[in-house]
């Protein structure tokens, strides 16, 4: 089988610097930057606005602020987030894996690295807040907000409050297989992110199963179409 992965990495390349210069997007918050690999892709793509980055794990916030210091528009935040401002432990694991939320036996017979997380406290703050502290506000701006925290994107976006109505897109990774406990169904995202006003632009599968060819996850892309930029139209 293909590297799926790569391939749809590939076309978002291509796809989100079109979606965003058609929106206006001039902010990215990214939440899950682990060491800043989209960030990365977003400018490869020819994206030039201004990118926060969020990541609670200490070694990847390390690689992350030291990638983000050479570019004036990026900035790195060792943060988690969630639906109400605190501190909680976080299981680290080596690579991309890393989740607030325990892993699932299916999630850990899958990824055997995610038997044995390391225990990380790791201070947890709601995106409305800290919105406010890195941007002083989303006042005139046109935000996209990229979730990828391993089963916790639909909390990240609870704790967005009101302010959710503020962003032209989002792009969340939307479960099919609990690989965490509690990790919401698609159904379930979906719902939350369409009745706040977002539509789906793209579906990307993230992972698969190999032995029966079930999409395990897919990275979804979704716009508000009725804020689209005066003199564009859509593709």
């Amino acid at each position: 089988m293909i590297d799926e992965k790569s391939v749809f990495e590939d076309l978002q390349r291509v796809q989100l610097p079109a979606l965003f210069e058609m929106y206006g997007v001039d902010c990215v918050i990214d939440v899950g930057a682990h060491e800043g690999e989209y960030a990365d892709r977003l400018r490869a793509g020819g994206y030039e606005g201004e990118i926060v980055s969020f990541e609670p794990v200490p070694r990847a916030f390390a690689e992350l602020q030291r990638r983000a210091a050479s570019d004036e528009r990026w900035s790195a935040h060792r943060l988690a987030l969630g639906r109400e401002d605190g501190s909680t432990t976080m299981n680290v694991v080596p690579g991309t894996l890393s989740s607030l939320r325990p892993a699932t036996k299916f999630g850990a017979g899958r990824y055997p690295r995610l038997q044995e997380p390391e225990e990380v406290e790791v201070e947890v703050r709601r995106l409305d807040a800290v919105i406010e502290e890195a941007l002083g506000g989303l006042g005139g701006r046109r935000p996209f907000l990229k979730l990828d925290t391993q089963g916790y994107d639909l909390d990240v976006f609870a704790g967005a409050g009101d302010a959710i109505q503020k962003f032209v897109g989002m792009q969340s990774e939307l479960a099919l297989m609990e690989i965490y406990k509690g990790m919401p169904h698609m159904r379930r995202s979906l719902r939350a992110y369409e009745k706040a006003g977002f539509e789906i632009a793209a579906l990307y599968p993230v992972s698969r199963q190999t032995r029966t060819g079930r999409v395990l996850e897919y990275d979804c892309v979704m716009v508000r179409a009725k804020v689209l930029k005066k003199g564009k139209t859509a593709p």
